[in-house]
This record gives structure tokens, sequence and C-alpha cells, in this order.
């Protein structure tokens, strides 16, 4: 059929060329043509009808390469012939054949031409329309030419634009947007026409609370109403210059009509200038007045919204701002305090920060608005109802929106203070901790900006060849940045001080809050309040990284961003106005000696089968780990480590650990030193490192028990007493060490018998008790000066714990672990214990030998067992055996219980035999001497005790018993003449039972007790 009608085109053409231009019977060629069209348009109809309305710009009507150079060629032909004569143009035939489509069958005017029935006439005039106008982009060889002018047929698409939103007609959304695609992908090709704005706005401005959706398609990606920034790049995708083929499911027709807006004003103004912006103003403006306000529905407003932030985007955009101001006035109170409202004021605020414009009439009235929401925030502080989540709504668009304009602003303004007023101040008092944690965020954007800006500036100050022009309008910006610093200061800084010691906000954001506002005192001191001057960076360290009342979880974090910046920490280390590396270890002292405080609410009993490392926190854990390797970077501390002769600079990932080998350091430099002026000066810097330790432990000390808190404690207080042994045996610390004895060892409850230490603490003591003992006795010996009281401080802690820490009956050996003994054990380096052997001896003289009454016989098993392993580990000298000797002989002499005699006698023999070694081979005087003021005392009462007792004496030294022969005699002879009954055999066969044992001298002995006359005459 088109070879057909192609061979009758070239005869037609074949007769033009023999009649010339001026043939009179046109009506062949246009019937030709006419037809040919008609089988184009049927050739495409057959492709539309498989066309769903989102591919109709991807589905192209050509079948073939070929049809698609007979649509070029046609184009060229029918244009070309138009041009030498007066034919109709391309645009007009297609255009009358198109408006067949919408006629009856019975209204047709040429029965003649080929029927063409489509089902959806608009829908396929809008896309044959679309595609064909892409083909005048290729010349008559097929070839793409851009120089090659797009002939428009705007009057035909204005008739079909008209229908497409005809009142009379429903119009669907999944259609409307399929029509105004090809619209606007009709605006891309052609010149710009202002009508189809209008028509297209007419339509929907009578529609605007229309919310265009389809129920089948949601649209794609996030609402417009999702926040300011997000409305502002909707209108952004808008302007775009090429859109994407997915326009039908990713936005309403709404917004296609305001891509096309857009396409049209902007080709209009730059060919046109302010004319056409005017014509358009002037349609839309006048459609919006005090009743359409007040008729708005959300979805109007969204539309409203959308509709004027593209009108300033594309032209003047104070002019809409203000005719947006003034129309918001006249909107339903329910809108005026709806979310969508304050995001529709924060996306212009944000277009005007994007453009650089001063924001000053918007910040007024946006902030005042925000000042009054948050007074109302805070009287409803403890509101259950719902008002109190739509307050904080609108103030969450508020602080998003304000931190948007400042980190999008190139430089500061008067106006952007106005957005910082004392709705924050209020703010903060009543937030939640969900709540804080966002307006903290927000502060700290806001830190982190000014900073960045502020050092910008500066580096621009610092430049050189800065004309006086230039260097004015940097000082006029620094003056403006300044000024929100200040007000930043102004309005948060007060909140911020007062939750250091509980807060209510999370450690870490406090803690990053405080550090970014002391790196803004660093920079931009001058803008710090009065309370922090003259030095404010060191009074916000001093806050919240030195004073004892700041919580730990705060400090760590704090000064772990401080240590971090090495300008700084070199800056104040060397400033000579604060120990700043001595007090910056203090605080990392106290934070990790107060890992425990927060379970301190915690029932203890919960807590056994745990891990104490997982009772802390893992982020302070963490953060301690942190705080701790980059304090061990301070010279201070490798200096420490340095003279302590120490090769490598430990890295230990335990901060427990690390205090140890910190505080070991400390006490190893001291003894290195060999100047007195250097030591006087090392004792003050580590009195300094420690300072009001005591206030640090004191929480572990009271009535809520954490048992890892006090292991802890008296774990690390242990190992402070040992390694410092030679500074606290100075006087300057000595106080400190007092205080550490009376506070851990000899609280009051220790010295009180009505009441006793928590089952924790004295567990946490028994473990760590030789810690203390041994460095005790290495103070007494290093003491220039007999301390009396360090001593009785020794025998007090000694006395109290040797009974508590006795096993009880039957396990009366079981003192392997006592602690006691541990410290004389494992006292190491050779230190002097002989302070501690003699307080022991003496409180065992004391509190179980000589106590009356006599102490009860489990008691007693358990100290003589006690006894017996201090024999049996220590070098017991004869003074201490003269000082236990006679309560043993006691022991053996008034106690029946077998357990007690068999650990007295062993005790017996351990001490016989310690004095044979101490006096080579020769009889002790002293154990004598013993054995004989027991001979006096016991002798005449318990004589068969007292010579068992020496048999036992004699069987180990019989030296010493022969000594004491002399004594034995006269204490027989002295029984019988004081009972005056003469001999006593029984006696005489005891004593002479012990002689025995003596060899020949006690066989002498009785041969002359035998030839004593004295006892005849008796």
């Amino acid at each position: 059929m088109l070879g057909e009608k192609l061979k009758q085109v070239v005869y037609g053409h074949q007769f033009m060329n023999l009649a010339g231009d001026n043939l009179t019977n046109v009506s062949l060629f246009e019937e030709h043509c006419e037809n040919l069209l008609c089988d184009l348009l049927s050739l495409s109809l057959n492709r539309y009808d498989k066309v769903r309305p989102f591919e109709a710009l991807t589905s192209h009507h050509c079948p073939c390469a070929c049809v698609k150079e007979l649509w070029v060629l046609l184009i060229h032909l029918l244009d070309h012939r138009s041009k030498r004569s007066l034919s109709e143009s391309f645009w007009n035939w297609l255009n009358k054949l198109l408006k067949t489509l919408f006629e009856k069958p019975s209204e047709q005017r040429r029965p003649s031409t080929p029927a063409i029935q489509p089902k959806d006439p608009l829908g396929f005039s809008w896309w044959i329309i679309t595609h064909i106008a892409s083909l005048y982009q290729f010349d008559r060889h097929g070839a793409p030419d851009e120089t090659r002018q797009m002939e428009s047929s705007w009057n035909f698409v204005e008739e079909l634009l008209k229908k497409s939103v005809s009142v009379q007609d429903v119009v669907l959304e999944e259609h409307l947007r399929m029509y105004l695609h090809c619209c606007l992908t009709l605006c891309d090709f052609w010149e710009p026409n202002i009508t189809i704005v209008t028509v297209l706005w007419e339509y929907y401005s009578k529609n605007l609370n229309s919310s265009f959706s389809i129920s089948w398609l949601p649209l794609k990606g996030l609402p417009n109403t999702s926040s300011p920034l997000s409305m502002l790049e909707m209108v952004e995708t808008c302007c775009f210059d090429k859109q994407d083929y997915d326009l039908y499911k990713s936005r309403s027709s709404y917004t296609i009509f305001l891509c096309i807006l857009a396409k049209v004003v902007k080709k209009a103004m730059k060919n046109n200038g302010l004319h056409p912006w005017k014509q358009v103003k002037g349609r839309i403006y006048s459609k919006f007045h005090q009743k359409r306000m007040e008729e708005l529905t959300i979805d109007g407003l969204q539309n409203f919204f959308n509709l004027f932030l593209l009108l300033a985007a594309v032209a003047e955009i104070e002019d809409v701002t203000s005719h947006v101001l003034d129309l918001l006035h006249f909107l339903k109170p329910a809108l005026k305090s709806s979310d969508l409202l304050w995001k529709g004021q924060a996306a212009f605020l944000l277009m005007y920060t994007q453009k650089n414009l001063d924001i000053g009439v918007l910040a007024e009235k946006f902030s005042a608005a925000f000042r009054e929401k948050a007074k109302e925030f805070l009287v409803s502080k403890n509101d259950e109802t719902g008002q109190r989540q739509a307050l904080w709504s609108l103030l969450s668009i508020y602080i998003d929106g304000v931190q948007e304009v400042f980190e999008t602003s190139h430089s500061l303004y008067p106006s952007h203070e106005t957005l910082l007023n004392d709705g924050f101040s209020m703010l903060l008092r009543a937030c939640q901790e969900s709540e804080l944690r966002t307006v903290l965020h927000f502060l700290q954007a806001l830190l982190a900006r000014i900073r960045n800006m502020h050092q910008q500036l500066r580096q621009e100050l610092e430049m050189e060849n800065v004309d006086l022009v230039v260097q004015s309008s940097l000082s006029a910006k620094e003056r403006h940045l300044a000024a929100v610093a200040s007000a930043l200061w102004r309005y948060f800084f007060s909140f911020l001080k007062s939750q250091r010691m509980s807060p209510t906000v999370p450690f870490s954001q406090l803690a990053d809050a405080a550090a970014d506002f002391t790196l803004l005192a660093v920079d931009m001191p001058s803008t710090a309040p009065s309370e922090l001057q003259p030095r404010p960076a060191e009074t916000m360290i001093q806050l919240f990284g030195w004073d004892d009342i700041t919580c730990p979880q705060v400090v760590a974090r704090y000064l772990s961003h401080l240590l971090q910046n090495s300008m700084l920490c070199e800056a104040l280390s060397y400033s000579g106005c604060v120990s700043f590396q001595a007090l910056t270890i203090r605080s990392w002292i106290r934070c990790i000696l107060q890992m425990y405080i927060k379970n301190l609410n915690l029932p203890d009993d919960l807590l056994i089968e745990i891990n104490p490392e997982q009772t802390v926190e893992k982020e302070y854990m963490e953060q301690l780990a942190e705080l701790t390797r980059l304090l061990f970077k301070l010279s201070e501390i490798k200096s420490i480590f340095s003279k302590a002769q120490v090769e490598y600079l430990p890295i230990p990932e335990d901060p427990k650990k690390a205090l140890v080998q910190f505080l070991e350091a400390v006490g190893k430099t001291y003894e290195n030193l060999q100047e007195l002026s250097d030591k006087s000066a090392m004792v003050t810097k580590s009195l300094e490192y420690l300072g009001e330790i005591l206030k640090y432990i004191k929480p572990y000390l009271g009535k809520n028990v954490s048992s890892a808190g006090l292991q802890l404690t008296y774990r690390m207080m242990g190992i402070l007493v040992k390694s410092w042994a030679q500074i606290f045996a100075t006087s300057k610390a000595q106080k400190l060490l007092f205080r550490i004895i009376d506070c851990l060892l000899l609280p009051h409850a220790v010295l009180q018998r009505e009441t006793e230490l928590p089952m924790p603490r004295l567990a946490a003591i028994q473990r760590n008790l030789p810690l203390y003992l041994q460095g005790m006795c290495n103070v007494c010996c290093q003491s220039q000066n007999a301390n009396a009281y360090l001593n009785q401080l020794l025998g007090n802690v000694t006395e109290q714990y040797i009974g508590r820490f006795l096993p009880a009956p039957p396990h009366v050996l079981d003192l392997g672990q006592h602690p006691v003994l541990l410290a004389l054990r494992n006292s190491g380096n050779g230190a002097p214990m002989s302070p501690l052997r003699k307080c022991i001896v003496q409180v065992i003289r004391k509190s179980y030998f000589e106590c009356k009454p006599f102490v009860h016989p489990p008691r007693l098993a358990s100290i003589l067992a006690f006894i017996l392993q201090l024999c049996k580990e220590t070098s017991v000298d004869v003074s201490e055996v003269g000082l236990l000797l006679p309560g043993v002989l006691k022991c053996l002499v008034l106690v029946s219980e077998p357990q007690v005699k068999r650990l007295a006698t062993e005790n017996l023999q351990y001490m016989v035999k310690a004095c044979q070694v101490g006096s080579e081979e020769e009889p002790a005087a002293q154990l004598t001497s013993v054995f004989r003021d027991f001979i006096q005392n016991y002798g005449m009462q318990y004589d068969s005790q007292t010579y068992s007792i020496l048999e036992t004496v004699a069987v180990l030294d019989q030296q010493v018993v022969l000594h004491l022969v002399p004594t034995l005699t006269q204490a027989l002879k002295d029984a019988e003449q004081k009972w005056g009954l003469g001999r006593n055999i029984a006696l005489r066969k005891a004593y002479s039972k012990l002689l025995s044992h003596l060899g020949q001298a006690g066989q002498d002995e009785i041969q002359r007790l035998e030839n004593d006359s004295t006892w005849h005459a008796l």
C-alpha cells in the first residue's frame, strides 16, 4: 500500500516538474499526503494501544527505522512546500487529522479519508505529537541536527490542554500525569508559551486542596513534607533543565505542572526579561485572597508552599516571600500551628541562605514564634497529653532549619544572631533525654561551624596584600561571628554547667558540647561570659575536666577531646598559670577509681556472678582506655617512667593496670632521686596527682555497697601505700597516709564492738591488707624520726585484723591466706618487716595471752595455729620468743582441750628450736628466764603439768632444763614445806622422771635429793 502511494507521490512530483510551480491541480498531492499521514497514524495507533501511561515517553511510535525516516522526510517535504507556496505546513496537516479523532463518524467531513478511531484520542494525540516533535531534530538525511529550528504547534497543544483539564469531564490523575509529562517534553523542544501555564493554573487553582495521588501507585521516595530541606530539593528538581522519564511514578501531576511553570518562566524571562514573569505573577497572585487562604487544607497548604517556593526559586524571591508572609496571616487557626507551616517558613529561610541573601525579616518572625512555643513547652513540661509532643514537633523543625541555615551560610550576618534567643534556655530546661540529644546535636553543629568559619576568616586576614576594603569586610564578618558565638554562650552554657554533677543529658553529648565550648574559648576568648574571664579556656577545663564534682563519665570523654588537640595541650602545659598535666593526671586517677560508682544503687547480690568489668558501661571503659592512651603521651608521664628507669613506656589496654604502673613508677622515681630539693618537689607533685583522693573513694564506703568498687578502692590505695612508702615517710605526705589508714582500715565500725563492717568490705580488706601492712612497715623503717603514732596505727591495724581473719574451727590450720601472714611472706625486695612482727607479737600477747578472762579454747586454738604458722614462715628471734612463750606455756597448763594442747606443744617445740639456732648451741638467757618465771608461777600449783612440759623441752634441749634444775629443786622443797606433810612421793617421782632425761647431771640431782638430810627431818 505504501509503495502504491509513493508511486503516486513520485508521479505527482514528476508532473510538477513538467508543469512548474503553477500546478493548479493540487488535490492529487493533498490526497496522497493525507492518505500517507493516515496510514502512518494508523501504524502508530496500533503501537499506542499497547502503551501504558507511565511508558508514554519511552515507547516510540515508529515500528521500525524506515517508518521513522518516512516521518522525517514527510516533515521536510511539507514544511519545504509551505515555505515555497501557500500550502500548509506539516503541523497543520497533522493537527487537522488529529482533530478528526475527536469527531464522531457522522460529523466527519470527508468520507474518503481512512477511518482512524482510537479508544483514547486525547492520550494518543499527546503521545504522537510529543514523539513527532522530537523528529524535528533530524535533517532530511536522518542525521541529528542541533542547529535546526524546532517548529512548534502550540495552538493545537493549547486545545489539547484545555480538553485535558476540562471541568465538564472527570479528570483522572493517572491520565493527567501522562498529558502533562508530554506537555513538559514539548516545552523542552519549543519556545516558551505563557498560555499553557495560564490554562493549567486555572485548573490547579480550583483543585489546590487535592492530593493528586493515585491509590494504586504510591509516589516513590520521601513525601514532600518530610523536611524543609526536602521541600527545597523538590523545588530544585522541578527547575532542572532535563527531567527524569520516571516522573509519572515519582511525581504528581501538580508537581509536573510546577516543572512546566519553572521551564516556561525561565525560558520566557531569558528571552523577554521580566514581562512574562509579571504576567504569570499576576495570574497566580490573583487567585489567593483571604477567603481562599481560609479554605486551604493541609494538602492545599503543601501545594501552596511548593508553588511559591518554585516561584521564589525562578523569579523575584523577595517579592514572593513578602507576599507569602502576608498570605499566611489569613490561614485558619488549625493550620497556623501545623508542622507544615513551620516547615514552609524554614524552607524559605533556607532558600534565602542558599542565595546568600539577608534573612532578617524571616528570622525575626520565625524566631519570635519559636520563643513563644518554647515557653509553652516549658509550661507543659509535665503534660502527659499530646500537646507536648505537638509542640516538640514544631520546635524540632525550627532547630533543624536553623542548623541547616548555619551550615549552608557562606558568612554570618546580624540576622543570624536573631535566630538564637532565650527560647533555647527555656527549651533546655523542659527537654527529656531524647529531646536533649537533638538540641545538643544542634549546639555541637553550630559550634563546629562557627569555629570553622573563624579559622577561615583568620587565614584570610593573615594573608599578605589584603586591601583595606577587603580587610574591613572581613573584620565585619568576624564581629558578626563573635556575636553569634556570644549568643551560644548566653543561651546554652549555663545549662551545660548545671548538668556537670548529675546530668539528665547523655554523658557523651554533654562532654562533647563542653569540649566544643572550650575550643571556642581558645579561638574566640572574648566571646565567653564574664564568669569565665580572664582565662576562659582554663576555667572551662577546671569546670569540666578537673572539678571533683563533675561526673567521671563526662570528665573522661571531655579530657580525651582536649588531649587529642596537641596544640592546646602544649599551650596549656607551658602557660605557667596552671599545672595542666598534673591536674589532668589527677582527674584520670579519679575517673578510674570511680568507675563503679554508677552501680552503687544496684543490689550487690545482682552483681555477684558478673565480671566486674561487665558492670561498667562498655562505652565508659572504652573511653577510659582512650583517655589512658592519650594521657601516656604527655611529657610529664614519659618523664616519670624514664626517671623510674622503665625502658619501654607501657600502653596498657586496661586502665587499672595503667594506674598501677603509674603509681609504682612515681614511687621508683622518688627512690632514684638524690638531691633533697628534687625529692621535696617530687613529694609536692605526687600529692598534686592525688588531690582529695579520699573524696573520690568515699561513695564506696557508705551504706550502698559495690563489691567491685571496694575491691578496686582497696587494691589501688594499697598499691599507693606500698609503692609510695618513701614519699609517705616525709612530713608533707604523712598526714595523708594517716587519713588513708583511718578511713580504710580503722573506720568507726571496726573500733566499735557492737558494729561490724559489711562482708564485701571485709573481703576487700582481707584481699589487700598485705599491701597496707608492707607499706606501713616500709614507712616506719624509712622515717628519719621514730613516729609513735604510725607505730600505734600499725599495731591497731594488726590487732583488728589478726583475729577477724582467723579461720573458725575445725579449720584452724587453714592459715595460708591470712593477710597478716601474707604481708610477711610476700614482702619482696628485702623490705624490712620487723615492725610488723613486733606488732604481731605484742598484739597476740596483749589480746590473747594476758587478757582476763582467758580466751575461749576454740579461739585459742586459732591463735596458736597462727603463732605456729608465724614461727614456720619467719625467723622468730629470741626476744619475740620471750614474749610469746609465756602465753604458750600458760595454754599448756591451763587448757585441757586436746587441739589447744597439741598446737601449744608444737609452738613450744618450734620456739625452743628457734632459740637453739639463735644462741649458737648455748641456752638463751631469755629463754631460761621465761621457764624460770613459769616454774615460779605455776610450778607449785600445776606441778605435774610443769614437769611434763619440761620433759618435752628436755628432749629438745637438755641445757635449758639443766639451767632450771636449781629452780625446780627449790620449788619442790618449797611445795613440800608449804604443805607440811614431808616428802611428796608422787611429786618427787614426777620430778625424778624429768631429771632422768638430763643424763648424768640429772642422776646426780636425783641422788642429792635422796641424800638431803633436810627432808628426813621433815
